[in-house]
């Protein structure tokens, strides 16, 4: 009777020290309430069937090997996996990407030392501001969901083939991620080629959309928890991107929503997942998913992982709209035209896990 949540939430952001300023008092021995799932939510986690390991499918495995050897044959059928992936799934786990280990690995230990240096330096760039290029922050929608989620977050927003100036990422791990973003943008636009000849389209198609042209980096780091049954990393969601590439580490923790069932991603060494986001399922209309997906909780940790969203032309307005080589004989488009910026307003003005498909939606 004496909880007040909008005071516990207030005082838990204006610390500025995320979860993991909890974890690091030293005191914890159960979760806080704002991170506490509500009865509902648990319940109908409950009624979910959860696959045993004797049947439980994997998210599709596409080997990108003979994309680099000028293979036309490897390339049709690399095309092929992906479309089915696509459009039954939303994700799949692509090996022999390009981006070697070390800057993958690079990437991991950047996000870690972001995030376990002094305190007093990430708060020196806290801020629920997003038009800020560079923040730290926890829970981008704490003062609108049901639970807080157990994560803290460094966002890197608005990165261009043209911004070589990122004096904004800190000193600690600046290097590091600057060698990822390069690797990732060029896999980037090598994914953009397969998954518009996926669509049927020519390779170019997505390109000339500019559905690669921006760029955010979240850097999430989920500490161990100490209740972690009651609460979530990442809750429920889709993407507002066209299209996602998450690099995570080997605890594992990402679950697909697929055929009413929540699916373990297990973590491939090297691998990288793509997953298909809101922007993409509208100009396919509707023939690519974008799927929910969470992250649950875990008792080791930390978690960490890096998601870079391609996004688009949000600044100036670059308006899209389903497709029309998509929009065959007697079908209709299913959403309305829409620009970036305000899908992503429309997006953030709510919780995460609310979907902003249906938005758009004829």
């Amino acid at each position: 009777m004496d909880y007040d949540r909008e005071k516990e939430l207030k005082t838990f952001d204006e610390s500025r020290a995320g979860v993991k300023g909890l974890v690091d008092t030293g005191t914890l021995t159960q979760l806080p309430k704002i991170f506490v799932r509500p009865p509902d939510e648990i319940a109908n986690d409950l009624d979910t069937w959860q696959p045993t390991s004797l049947d439980c499918p994997e998210i599709p495995l596409v080997d990108l090997r003979t994309i680099f050897e000028n293979d036309r044959e490897g390339r049709d059928e690399i095309v092929r996996q992906i479309q089915k992936a696509s459009e039954t799934w939303g994700f799949f786990q692509v090996i022999n990407h390009g981006i070697q280990s070390c800057v993958l690995e690079g990437m991991i230990d950047g996000v870690r030392a972001f995030h376990e240096q002094d305190v007093e330096a990430k708060k020196a760039i806290y801020s629920r501001d997003r038009s800020k290029k560079v923040r730290f922050e926890s829970n981008v929608d704490l003062y609108k969901t049901r639970s807080a989620n157990w994560r803290d977050t460094m966002t890197i927003s608005r990165v261009t083939p043209e911004d070589h100036d990122l004096s904004e990422v800190p000193e600690i791990c600046r290097d590091r991620m600057l060698d990822y973003i390069k690797c990732i943008r060029t896999l980037g636009e090598t994914l953009l080629e397969l998954l518009a000849e996926a669509l049927g389209l020519k390779e170019n198609h997505l390109r000339e959309l500019d559905c690669s042209r921006n760029q955010t980096i979240v850097c999430h780091y989920y500490p161990a928890c100490p209740e972690p049954d009651l609460t979530l990393g990442a809750s429920r969601h889709t993407d507002p991107s066209f299209f996602t590439v998450l690099l995570q580490d080997q605890l594992g923790g990402l679950q697909v929503l697929h055929q009413d069932r929540w699916i373990d991603v297990k973590p491939i060494s090297g691998g990288l997942i793509v997953n298909i986001g809101d922007l993409l399922q509208i100009l396919s209309n509707d023939k690519f998913k974008s799927v929910d997906h969470r992250v649950v909780a875990s008792y080791v940790g930390p978690r960490i992982s890096t998601a870079c969203f391609f996004n688009g032309v949000a600044d100036p307005p670059k308006v899209y709209g389903p497709i029309k080589e998509l929009i065959f004989d007697g079908d209709l488009p299913l959403y309305k035209e829409f620009t970036v910026k305000d899908y992503i307003i429309k997006f953030f003005s709510r919780s995460i896990g609310e979907s902003g498909l249906d938005q758009f939606r004829m």
